[in-house]
């Protein structure tokens, strides 16, 4: 009896251990992601903030793939919704941020929703298709009316005083993305995500179960297009001007590819795939710059082709070596840090 008694103590102890552990792994690794938002100045404020709103629009598309099984080749249509209604609440009606921010997130799941009622009877291809004739549209049409978006000279998004400064900024916008990530952890936790893991299988199968697919695949895009919507509203303010221009199709096309990079259902793998696609234009072209040898071939044309296409030579190393992107060579940290083990 007293030896049973030292073995559970001692198995607690233990657990305790372990948990303290990975607490301040955690708390490490998060003290050293901030470090260049307190000793990297106004400029790798402004990246950060640029990398969690990839962050964001990488998860919404992560909600609507990785957890649905729907495909979406459209999805600057809503980040882009999102970024003209938030435009329009502070330039126009000169509302406070926060009622932009909802507008945005509100505009983005009704336009989601729309589609959503659209694509119902379709997958796959056909889906796929749909997804992306309708971005495109946006591209032509509603990105271009004046009224709403400004035409071409854009539409205004000023900050208010408080975050004016990107410093000021940089926080919000890792506040959303944890707000994010926490609602995406706790609706895959929930009967919700099982419902929608059944979705994703196989849909006859699902409906067989009593799932009700069409109402399922709705929130799902509603709440795909909420995210995305209220990504465009932080980029709308981050950038404090928004243009047609910027949320063109090769755009959607990066973000559809670094959610795949970051390797669907992974929320780890698709923020640090997003974060390193967001960075990777700024930060390379100065990166080759500085090397104290240039080879023949580099020059300041090159540098705005090498970000494409290290991003296509990614994608064919994923999809040849590791199909789970990112989050399979993470699994085993994350693994770990939530106290699973490996089977």
């Amino acid at each position: 009896m007293a030896t049973a008694t030292m073995v559970l103590t001692r198995v607690k102890v233990q657990r305790r251990f372990g948990l303290a552990l990975r607490v301040t792994v955690v708390i490490a690794l998060l003290a050293l992601a901030a470090l260049p938002l307190l000793l990297g100045g106004d400029v790798w404020a402004q990246r950060i903030s640029r990398a969690a709103i990839y962050a964001v629009i990488g998860l919404s598309i992560n909600t609507l793939t990785g957890h649905a099984g729907q495909i979406s080749l459209g999805h600057q249509a809503f980040v882009g919704i999102g970024a003209f209604a938030a435009a329009f609440m502070a330039s126009r009606l000169g509302a406070p941020l926060g009622f932009g921010l909802a507008a945005a997130g509100v505009a983005g799941a009704f336009t989601a929703v729309v589609i959503g009622l659209v694509a119902l009877r379709v997958t796959g291809l056909y889906l796929a298709l749909v997804t992306l004739a309708f971005g495109l549209t946006a591209e032509t049409t509603i990105f271009n009316w004046r009224e709403f978006t400004g035409g071409g000279a854009g539409a205004f998004a000023p900050r208010p005083a408080v975050l004016a400064s990107d410093h000021a900024f940089a926080p919000l916008c890792l506040g959303v993305l944890g707000l994010v990530l926490y609602l995406d952890w706790r609706i895959v936790s929930t009967k919700t995500g099982r419902a929608l893991a059944a979705v994703r299988n196989d849909e006859r199968i699902a409906s067989t179960l009593g799932v009700n697919v069409t109402g399922y695949k709705l929130a799902a895009f509603s709440l795909s297009g909420l995210i995305a919507g209220l990504a465009g509203g932080l980029f709308a303010h981050w950038n404090q001007i928004v243009q047609a221009m910027d949320f063109e199709f090769q755009v959607a096309l990066v973000w559809v590819l670094m959610t795949v990079v970051g390797g669907l259902r992974s929320r780890l793998g698709v923020i640090l795939a997003s974060a390193f696609f967001a960075l990777l234009p700024l930060t390379l072209p100065n990166f080759l710059s500085s090397l104290p040898w240039q080879p023949p071939f580099l020059n300041e044309a090159v540098y705005h082709v090498l970000p494409p296409f290290i991003v296509v030579v990614m994608l064919l190393i994923v999809l040849r070596c590791f199909p789970g992107g990112f989050g399979q060579l993470l699994r085993p940290a994350t693994a770990w840090l939530s106290g699973k083990r490996q089977s």
